[in-house]
Protein backbone atom coordinates (compact mmCIF):
# COMPACT_ATOMS: atom_id res chain seq x y z
CA UNK A 1 0.00 0.00 0.00
CA UNK A 2 1.17 3.51 -0.84
CA UNK A 3 -0.23 6.82 0.33
CA UNK A 4 -0.07 10.02 -1.68
CA UNK A 5 -0.96 13.42 -0.24
CA UNK A 6 -0.66 17.02 -1.29
CA UNK A 7 -2.05 20.38 -0.30
CA UNK A 8 -2.27 23.76 -1.93
CA UNK A 9 -3.74 27.17 -1.16
CA UNK A 10 -5.75 28.78 -3.94
CA UNK A 11 -5.93 32.59 -3.85
CA UNK A 12 -9.68 32.43 -4.43
CA UNK A 13 -12.57 32.42 -1.97
CA UNK A 14 -14.34 29.21 -1.03
CA UNK A 15 -17.42 30.43 -2.91
CA UNK A 16 -15.38 30.82 -6.11
CA UNK A 17 -13.60 27.47 -5.70
CA UNK A 18 -16.72 25.47 -4.80
CA UNK A 19 -18.56 26.93 -7.82
CA UNK A 20 -15.70 26.55 -10.31
CA UNK A 21 -15.10 22.99 -9.12
CA UNK A 22 -18.01 21.84 -11.32
CA UNK A 23 -16.22 23.29 -14.38
CA UNK A 24 -12.82 21.83 -13.52
CA UNK A 25 -12.87 19.52 -16.56
CA UNK A 26 -14.13 22.13 -19.03
CA UNK A 27 -12.75 22.56 -22.57
CA UNK A 28 -10.57 25.57 -21.68
CA UNK A 29 -8.66 23.56 -19.06
CA UNK A 30 -5.81 22.37 -21.26
CA UNK A 31 -4.35 20.37 -18.36
CA UNK A 32 -7.30 17.96 -18.20
CA UNK A 33 -7.53 16.88 -21.82
CA UNK A 34 -7.41 13.26 -20.64
CA UNK A 35 -10.96 13.67 -19.25
CA UNK A 36 -13.31 12.92 -22.14
CA UNK A 37 -16.65 12.81 -20.30
CA UNK A 38 -18.20 13.66 -16.94
CA UNK A 39 -21.66 12.24 -16.37
CA UNK A 40 -23.84 13.09 -13.39
CA UNK A 41 -25.47 9.87 -12.21
CA UNK A 42 -27.39 11.24 -9.22
CA UNK A 43 -27.73 14.48 -7.33
CA UNK A 44 -29.77 15.26 -4.25
CA UNK A 45 -30.01 17.95 -1.63
CA UNK A 46 -30.63 16.89 1.95
CA UNK A 47 -33.34 19.31 3.16
CA UNK A 48 -32.29 18.82 6.78
CA UNK A 49 -28.54 19.50 6.39
CA UNK A 50 -28.49 21.44 3.09
CA UNK A 51 -25.68 19.15 1.91
CA UNK A 52 -25.61 18.58 -1.84
CA UNK A 53 -24.56 15.02 -2.72
CA UNK A 54 -23.54 14.26 -6.29
CA UNK A 55 -22.45 11.01 -7.94
CA UNK A 56 -20.46 11.30 -11.16
CA UNK A 57 -18.82 8.94 -13.62
CA UNK A 58 -15.60 10.38 -15.03
CA UNK A 59 -14.31 8.85 -18.26
CA UNK A 60 -10.64 9.34 -19.09
CA UNK A 61 -8.18 8.42 -21.79
CA UNK A 62 -5.82 6.17 -19.90
CA UNK A 63 -2.12 6.69 -20.44
CA UNK A 64 -1.06 3.39 -18.90
CA UNK A 65 2.08 1.74 -20.19
CA UNK A 66 1.46 -0.36 -23.31
CA UNK A 67 2.68 -3.52 -21.57
CA UNK A 68 -0.03 -3.08 -18.93
CA UNK A 69 -2.71 -2.52 -21.56
CA UNK A 70 -1.49 -5.54 -23.52
CA UNK A 71 -1.36 -7.68 -20.39
CA UNK A 72 -4.89 -6.72 -19.37
CA UNK A 73 -6.30 -6.61 -22.89
CA UNK A 74 -8.16 -3.37 -22.20
CA UNK A 75 -8.66 -0.20 -24.17
CA UNK A 76 -7.15 3.17 -23.42
CA UNK A 77 -10.34 4.37 -21.69
CA UNK A 78 -10.84 4.21 -17.94
CA UNK A 79 -13.65 5.12 -15.55
CA UNK A 80 -13.66 6.69 -12.11
CA UNK A 81 -16.67 6.84 -9.78
CA UNK A 82 -16.87 10.01 -7.69
CA UNK A 83 -19.17 11.05 -4.85
CA UNK A 84 -19.02 14.65 -3.68
CA UNK A 85 -20.57 16.49 -0.77
CA UNK A 86 -20.98 20.27 -0.75
CA UNK A 87 -21.73 21.57 2.73
CA UNK A 88 -22.42 25.32 2.45
CA UNK A 89 -22.94 25.66 6.21
CA UNK A 90 -19.49 24.32 7.06
CA UNK A 91 -18.04 25.74 3.81
CA UNK A 92 -16.55 22.41 2.86
CA UNK A 93 -16.47 20.39 -0.35
CA UNK A 94 -15.47 16.75 -0.01
CA UNK A 95 -14.93 14.54 -3.05
CA UNK A 96 -14.25 10.81 -2.79
CA UNK A 97 -13.38 8.79 -5.86
CA UNK A 98 -12.32 5.28 -6.75
CA UNK A 99 -11.17 3.62 -9.92
CA UNK A 100 -13.55 1.27 -11.68
CA UNK A 101 -11.21 0.25 -14.46
CA UNK A 102 -8.55 -2.28 -13.52
CA UNK A 103 -10.02 -2.49 -10.04
CA UNK A 104 -9.07 -6.16 -9.87
CA UNK A 105 -5.41 -5.15 -10.35
CA UNK A 106 -5.20 -1.96 -8.32
CA UNK A 107 -7.42 -0.08 -5.87
CA UNK A 108 -7.16 3.71 -5.86
CA UNK A 109 -9.24 5.65 -3.34
CA UNK A 110 -8.82 9.41 -3.51
CA UNK A 111 -10.19 12.10 -1.22
CA UNK A 112 -10.16 15.82 -1.95
CA UNK A 113 -11.31 18.54 0.44
CA UNK A 114 -11.74 22.26 -0.22
CA UNK A 115 -12.24 24.55 2.78
CA UNK A 116 -11.62 28.23 3.55
CA UNK A 117 -8.16 29.19 4.69
CA UNK A 118 -7.89 30.20 8.35
CA UNK A 119 -5.19 32.75 7.54
CA UNK A 120 -6.74 34.53 4.54
CA UNK A 121 -10.48 34.88 4.04
CA UNK A 122 -10.06 35.15 0.29
CA UNK A 123 -8.13 31.87 0.00
CA UNK A 124 -9.15 28.23 -0.08
CA UNK A 125 -7.18 25.23 1.15
CA UNK A 126 -7.07 22.16 -1.10
CA UNK A 127 -6.11 18.83 0.49
CA UNK A 128 -5.73 15.67 -1.58
CA UNK A 129 -4.92 12.15 -0.44
CA UNK A 130 -4.94 8.80 -2.17
CA UNK A 131 -4.54 5.25 -0.96
CA UNK A 132 -3.14 2.97 -3.63
CA UNK A 133 -3.08 -0.80 -3.21
CA UNK A 134 -1.92 -3.31 -5.83
CA UNK A 135 -4.26 -6.30 -5.64
CA UNK A 136 -2.63 -8.60 -8.13
CA UNK A 137 -1.37 -11.86 -6.72
CA UNK A 138 2.22 -12.85 -7.03
CA UNK A 139 5.50 -11.22 -6.27
CA UNK A 140 5.74 -8.32 -3.89
CA UNK A 141 8.25 -6.69 -6.25
CA UNK A 142 5.58 -6.44 -8.96
CA UNK A 143 3.04 -5.03 -6.49
CA UNK A 144 5.57 -2.46 -5.26
CA UNK A 145 6.35 -1.46 -8.85
CA UNK A 146 2.68 -0.94 -9.68
CA UNK A 147 2.09 1.09 -6.51
CA UNK A 148 5.21 3.22 -7.02
CA UNK A 149 4.28 3.89 -10.65
CA UNK A 150 0.77 4.92 -9.54
CA UNK A 151 2.04 7.27 -6.82
CA UNK A 152 4.40 8.93 -9.28
CA UNK A 153 1.53 9.32 -11.74
CA UNK A 154 -0.57 10.90 -8.97
CA UNK A 155 2.26 13.30 -8.18
CA UNK A 156 2.53 14.40 -11.82
CA UNK A 157 -1.22 14.69 -12.27
CA UNK A 158 -1.59 16.68 -9.04
CA UNK A 159 0.68 19.40 -10.44
CA UNK A 160 -1.21 19.46 -13.75
CA UNK A 161 -4.53 19.45 -11.92
CA UNK A 162 -3.62 22.48 -9.80
CA UNK A 163 -2.33 24.38 -12.83
CA UNK A 164 -5.48 23.60 -14.80
CA UNK A 165 -7.81 24.50 -11.96
CA UNK A 166 -5.95 27.81 -11.43
CA UNK A 167 -6.74 28.60 -15.08
CA UNK A 168 -10.41 27.66 -14.65
CA UNK A 169 -10.61 29.85 -11.54
CA UNK A 170 -9.02 32.83 -13.32
CA UNK A 171 -11.35 32.52 -16.31
CA UNK A 172 -14.38 32.13 -14.01
CA UNK A 173 -13.40 35.27 -12.07
CA UNK A 174 -12.97 37.22 -15.31
CA UNK A 175 -16.33 36.05 -16.64
CA UNK A 176 -18.07 36.98 -13.39
CA UNK A 177 -16.48 40.45 -13.44
CA UNK A 178 -17.60 40.94 -17.05
CA UNK A 179 -21.15 39.86 -16.17
CA UNK A 180 -21.24 42.30 -13.25
CA UNK A 181 -19.98 45.13 -15.45
CA UNK A 182 -22.52 44.32 -18.16
CA UNK A 183 -25.36 44.27 -15.59
CA UNK A 184 -24.15 47.61 -14.20
CA UNK A 185 -24.15 49.15 -17.70
CA UNK A 186 -27.61 47.80 -18.43
CA UNK A 187 -28.93 49.17 -15.16
CA UNK A 188 -27.48 52.60 -15.85
CA UNK A 189 -28.94 52.61 -19.37
CA UNK A 190 -32.42 51.73 -18.12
Amino acid sequence: MRIFSSSHEFAYSWDEVSTANWRKYCPWNDKSTHVIAVDVLARDLDPRTNILRTERLITCKQAAPKWVQGFLGSSDVSHVFEVSYVDPGAKKVTMCSQNMTWSDLISVHEKVVYRPSRQAQSSTIFEQSAKIVALCGGWQKIKNGIEEFSVERFRQNAVKGREGFERVLAISREAFAEQREQARKEKMAA
